[in-house]
């Protein structure tokens, strides 16, 4: 793993499941890091066992799960449940992406995920800069 800077809060970042979709990854990466935060980046194709266990190792403050492929929602549940598991019941769960095969509504996007434990969720082409204001506003 690797050096978290003392005093930043860290975050697990990673793409669930089958999905190899990574520029979205690789920017989140970026403007994470930029905004001080410490992120540890799963990369693609990570499962909920790895972000866990990241989670748990990194003494993370959040989890966000990007999914771009349109099974996020089947590769997303349960998540909640193994965080809980795993003693991490106060982190936050954030989702974005395509998270949802075909077109759907994202309030009922949103609905779901929220009612799955997500605290945040984002369709498409969310700028970056909305998901760092809420972790401003979620964990300092």
């Amino acid at each position: 793993m690797k050096h978290l800077e003392e005093g930043k809060p860290t975050i697990v970042l990673g793409v669930i499941g089958a999905d190899v979709h990574a520029v979205g990854n690789k920017i989140l990466n970026y403007t994470l890091g930029k905004a001080g935060f410490n992120v540890i980046n799963l990369g693609v194709m990570a499962s909920q066992k790895e972000f866990v266990e990241a989670a748990v190792e990194a003494d993370a403050c959040a989890i966000i799960v990007s999914s771009l492929y349109g099974h996020g929602e089947i590769d997303c549940k349960g998540l909640r449940e193994k965080c809980d598991e795993a003693g991490l019941s106060n982190i936050k769960l954030y989702a974005g992406g395509n998270l949802v095969v075909g077109k759907q509504d994202f309030d009922q996007v949103q609905e779901r995920f929220l009612a799955m434990g997500y605290d945040r969720v984002y369709p498409p082409s969310t700028d970056p800069q909305l998901a760092i204001a809420h972790l401003r506003e979620d964990l300092l």
